[in-house]
């Protein structure tokens, strides 16, 4: 059979997760994930004896738990939902569709082994980060780079840098807002979380707090939202120095004495649910919210494998592969 060429080939990627809840396959995650010096970037000889020595054996098995509190039938929800991302994206483009995870498995190298295995010597990768950061974006280019280290034959390579102000990926999570109020009504307030990065690392140039805050205000735009009916926060912070504020768990303890009882919350740096949407958000952050005096807390799930969100995927595919 005659090997094809000149075939493009499209790599989804994502941060990747434990491949079990268990405390063994959670502590592997852990470790691959905080020893990229793109996570953390403190100085080696500091950062690892306490990274092994008591963040991973502390850590692993509580996180462990909180894995085991939202694992789905078919696994790990954002491995669950990244396939399904991937087979709905092969069906409407014209190139294979191959999965690659920053961490875990698969990983970026055995999903560029794929491309290859099909022909492809031209590749789009789609990292499913619409706000870009060095923590995230970055470091899948870096494992790019390192994947493809040694080999003989180096695909073409594009990369979509980020999409958070793309009007179909604005159209999808306005999408899913109004959706959400047709079946439960509206709230007395909209609050978008996103994942939090150290504030040091903004300070040091990193664009993505203006795209969160971006996001926001073309959000609030899409929707027709007043100033007061709609706000952001960021969440998931870790260690002790200071990160990009407001933090989540704190301004909901504040919101209930400032008016609002019932309360939606969405997450729009999350392309799919995760430990940090179902666990963080659905269960902690909830229980954090009725605690303080809020009388109802909806959170609207990601965007997921959501036929919008799949739309903005193939638009991006070919947008990025124009003239290939």
């Amino acid at each position: 059979m005659t090997e094809k060429h000149n075939q493009v080939g499209v790599l989804l990627v994502n941060l990747g997760t434990p491949e079990a809840p268990t405390s063994q396959s959670v502590k592997a995650f852990l470790s691959e994930f905080l020893h990229d010096h793109r996570v953390v970037d403190l100085t080696r000889w500091l950062w690892c004896p306490l990274l092994h020595g008591v963040i991973l054996p502390i850590r692993s098995p509580k996180v462990a738990k909180l894995y085991q509190s939202i694992w789905m039938e078919e696994g790990s929800p954002l491995m669950v939902y990244a396939k399904r991302q991937q087979k709905a994206l092969a069906e409407q483009v014209s190139a294979p569709v191959a999965l690659g995870m920053t961490y875990g498995n698969p990983s970026i190298a055995q999903g560029l082994d794929e491309l290859q295995a099909k022909g492809c010597d031209k590749v789009l990768v789609l990292p499913l980060y619409p706000q870009y950061s060095a923590t995230t974006t970055a470091a899948v280019f870096d494992k790019v780079a390192k994947s493809l280290k040694g080999r003989p034959v180096i695909p073409a390579l594009r990369y979509v840098n980020h999409y958070h102000d793309h009007p179909l990926y604005q159209a999808a999570l306005a999408h899913s807002v109004k959706q959400h109020w047709q079946a439960h009504g509206k709230g007395d307030l909209l609050l978008c979380s996103y994942h939090g990065i150290p504030q040091r690392f903004a300070d040091n140039g990193d664009p993505y707090p203006r795209h969160c805050e971006q996001t926001t205000s073309l959000l609030q735009a899409e929707l027709g939202l007043a100033d007061n009916e709609i706000m952001m926060t960021y969440q998931s912070r870790f260690g002790r120095e200071e990160w990009l504020k407001p933090y989540t768990d704190k301004t909901l303890e504040t919101l209930p004495s400032k008016g609002v009882k019932t309360l939606d919350i969405m997450t729009p740096a999350f392309s799919a649910d995760c430990l940090e949407t179902l666990e963080e958000i659905a269960e902690q952050c909830r229980d954090t919210f009725l605690e303080a005096g809020g009388e109802r807390f909806r959170f609207i799930p990601c965007l997921n494998d959501d036929e919008a969100h799949i739309h903005l995927m193939a638009s991006l595919v070919a947008q990025h592969t124009q003239g290939w």
